[in-house]
């Protein structure tokens, strides 16, 4: 009997690869109504636990791509890929009312903006304060802090070394996971409670998924509009970072 389950765990790698995601996401939503009374968002748990899970894929194999590199796992890494991630972002739009969009106007596009600057300029000084001088590696960590995606687009354009990508990603993550935990203790206070502040907010923010998650623990009606306009800050970062502020970081600091 065990032999037929990991035939057919390693057979329909992708199918079966839905049925472990959802495990996790049951699990993780426990965790969040059981443990936190939904104060931690059920989709910060997942990552916490998928990011675990790829530590003892990796750890456990030697591989580069963690719990996909165990045969009856490597569905995973497909589920996982850029394809299924981008689909599920750009459906999130499809739940946006163009009527409330327009009505963000001047203030959405100025937090894209400054979202985009503020945490580029706070990821470069984090990445000096370790050490990282070099303008190329210093500017793809700071990228990262944009978002987990724009990080590693920037340190490929700029030819930056896989661990100081890695830095990257694990910058914008761990944004990612403080977005989803403490938007909901912010809401309140901020008058996150609307379509217009939760546009401003996804300008500001920018991980998508930690503001969809962060919105969703806040009030699900404002998830799609958040993560509109996160998904134009992650567009917008991969065209600047690796550009204008690459040049002009390499203006300031030399290189």
């Amino acid at each position: 009997m065990e032999k037929i389950f990991l035939t057919i765990m390693t057979k329909y790698g992708l199918v079966m690869s839905f049925m472990v995601i959802g495990l996790v996401m049951y699990v993780a939503y426990q965790v969040s109504e059981k443990l936190t009374k939904g104060r931690i968002h059920g989709s910060a748990v997942a990552i916490l636990i998928g990011l675990a899970l790829a530590y003892f894929g990796g750890t456990y194999t030697g591989g580069k791509t963690g719990l996909a590199d165990i045969p009856m796992f490597a569905g995973i890494g497909i589920m996982g890929g850029g394809m299924l991630r981008d689909f599920a972002i750009i459906s999130t739009a499809f739940g946006a009312r163009i009527e409330e969009m327009k009505k963000a106007g001047l203030a959405g596009a100025i937090a894209l903006f400054a979202g985009i600057l503020s945490s580029f300029i706070v990821g470069y000084i984090i990445a000096l304060i370790f050490g990282y001088t070099d303008v190329v590696d210093a500017t793809t960590i700071a990228a990262g802090a944009v978002t987990f995606i724009v990080g590693p687009v920037t340190g490929a354009a700029l030819g930056a070394s896989s661990a100081v990508i890695a830095m990257s990603i694990a910058a914008g993550v761990t944004k990612s996971i403080l977005v989803m935990i403490l938007t909901p203790f912010v809401a309140k206070s901020i008058g996150l409670d609307n379509p217009q502040t939760a546009m401003v907010y996804g300008g500001l923010m920018g991980t998508t998924s930690g503001t969809a998650a962060g919105l969703a623990a806040t009030d699900p009606k404002l998830v799609p509009y958040g993560a509109m306009v996160a998904t134009f800050y992650t567009g917008f970062g991969c065209l600047v970072c690796p550009s204008i502020l690459y040049l002009i970081a390499r203006a300031i600091f030399g290189g």
